[in-house]
């Protein structure tokens, strides 16, 4: 059997080390068009601020393909897809037979079609992100276009290096998708409480070599611009072999396409009418299609989204329908935006549908777990926002979270897993990472993780 991997991302390299896993004989080659080798672009925020260098966020050592026979070309672009005869084609001249393909070819950055654009920098690759680290140590002050996740992000890195940062956003609050209007408007207090300027239901209309120019006719000065106005599949390579496109190459359960020799995972994919753009739906889908492509039987159902902001000193998660208001669900609201605090529960049918924390809140892992389930929600609505004011324990507690409770979400590890992990001599965060991956997604389950690991070293008077 010969696997052809189109893209060597996150989800393309998950999808060659799930496979090698189930089949060690499988011949296996994968295509990457970057250089490099693969880098988690979720931590690309952290390079950015500083808190990580770049060789920190890398995936897979360059010895693992060797190791696990697979051959790993970086650098080269495939071009074409032969479908009569099985084969890629790539921008150098190399034919490459596969029995069984998957595109992983992810997703791009979204360019306005603005005057100028030229002169920005988008952010979406480690190379994006090394010139705009490069620039930064040059410039004066910084604007960033687009006030959605990556947006704050990036807006939030650059402040900590000591720019002036402005964050221009054409919607009339911040993470429009992700947020209600009061919850992007806290975001903004406290981001301004860090260093950053947010201008918000503006419209860029050009990049002069000054900064940006708005619809309304102001500059907004700036030596560097930073473009993060959102991303699209890349689907050009299937749409150019004729396999059904729509915002994202069309899959079925199993990941495949209408050819049932060609598979797509990962943010180039569009499931069931949706297109995901976070790592946990990739490496979920990454691992169903493994399991197909080895014989097995798995189905993927789709992915219930949370998203979780990586920027520091402002914590936050959303998930679900958040936009809803009493007309449509119950709705529990706190907000306290002196300390940048704002909470919001929305639930319909006695489930929670829809959730939003900003600000330290200890009540993140119950909350997700409760979403992602499904399960009824406790009649202590105050309870499940503060659990710290709940006369019942707290359910995150390392000693009464049971086994089954998620850890790491966007590796799907459970608090059981990492037992077995120290109990088969895992004693540190590293140790339980490269058992479980557990911390090597968003990194946010890290706290959690040494958490564990210390109760269990605590318990048994062991050393950490």
């Amino acid at each position: 059997m010969r696997l052809v991997v189109v893209g060597n991302g996150m989800a393309g390299a998950r999808l060659v080390s799930e496979a090698r896993a189930r089949d060690p004989q499988m011949r296996v080659t994968v295509f990457g068009a970057e250089a490099c080798r693969p880098y988690n672009r979720v931590l690309l925020s952290d390079v950015l601020a500083g808190g990580s260098r770049p060789e920190q966020v890398r995936l897979l050592d360059p010895s693992w393909y060797a190791e696990h026979d697979v051959e790993a070309v970086l650098g080269t672009e495939v071009a074409r897809i032969d479908r009569e005869t099985r084969h890629v084609l790539t921008a150098d001249g190399r034919r490459e037979p596969y029995d069984l393909l998957v595109l992983a070819t992810g997703s791009e950055a979204v360019v306005p079609p603005v005057p100028g654009a030229g002169r920005a920098v988008p952010f979406r690759t480690l190379a994006d992100c090394e010139r705009i680290v490069a620039a930064a140590g040059r410039s004066r002050g910084a604007a960033v276009v687009g006030g959605g996740l990556l947006g704050v992000e990036a807006a939030r890195g650059l402040a900590g290096r000591g720019l002036p940062v402005t964050l221009l956003h054409l919607a009339g609050h911040l993470m429009d998708r992700q947020l209600d209007a009061e919850a992007g408007d806290v975001l903004g207090e406290t981001l301004a409480g860090l260093g950053v300027t947010t201008r918000t239901g503006v419209s860029a209309t050009a990049v002069e070599p000054g900064g940006v120019r708005l619809a309304c006719g102001e500059l907004v000065e700036a030596d560097l611009v930073v473009l993060a106005c959102g991303v699209r599949p890349v689907t050009g390579l299937a749409a150019a072999a004729g396999l059904e496109v729509r915002r994202g190459v069309v899959v079925d359960d199993e990941l495949r396409t209408d050819d049932p020799s060609i598979f797509a995972i990962g943010e180039c994919a569009e499931h069931d009418g949706t297109v995901y753009g976070l790592v946990a739906p990739a490496w979920e889908q990454a691992a169903v299609a493994a399991e197909v492509i080895t014989g097995g039987k798995a189905r993927y159902r789709g992915s219930r989204l949370v998203t979780r902001l990586k920027a520091k000193s402002v914590e936050l998660a959303a998930m679900g329908e958040t936009q809803l208001d009493e007309e449509h669900a119950e709705v529990v609201r706190f907000s306290h935006r002196a300390r940048g605090t704002y909470r919001k529960l929305v639930i319909r049918d006695g489930r929670l549908v829809g959730a939003i924390l900003l600000g330290e809140s200890d009540a993140v892992g119950t909350l997700t777990q409760l979403f992602d389930r499904g399960g009824p929600v406790p009649g202590d609505r105050a309870g499940l926002l503060f659990p710290g004011l709940s006369a019942a324990p707290v359910a995150g507690s390392p000693v009464l979270m049971p086994d089954a409770a998620e850890v790491c979400r966007c590796n799907s590890v459970t608090k059981g897993q990492i037992r077995a992990c120290w109990e088969a001599g895992a004693r540190d965060v590293a140790g339980v990472a490269a058992a479980t991956r557990a911390t090597t997604g968003c990194g946010t389950c890290r706290d959690a993780v040494e958490g564990i690991v210390g109760w269990l070293c605590d318990q048994e008077g062991v050393p950490v």
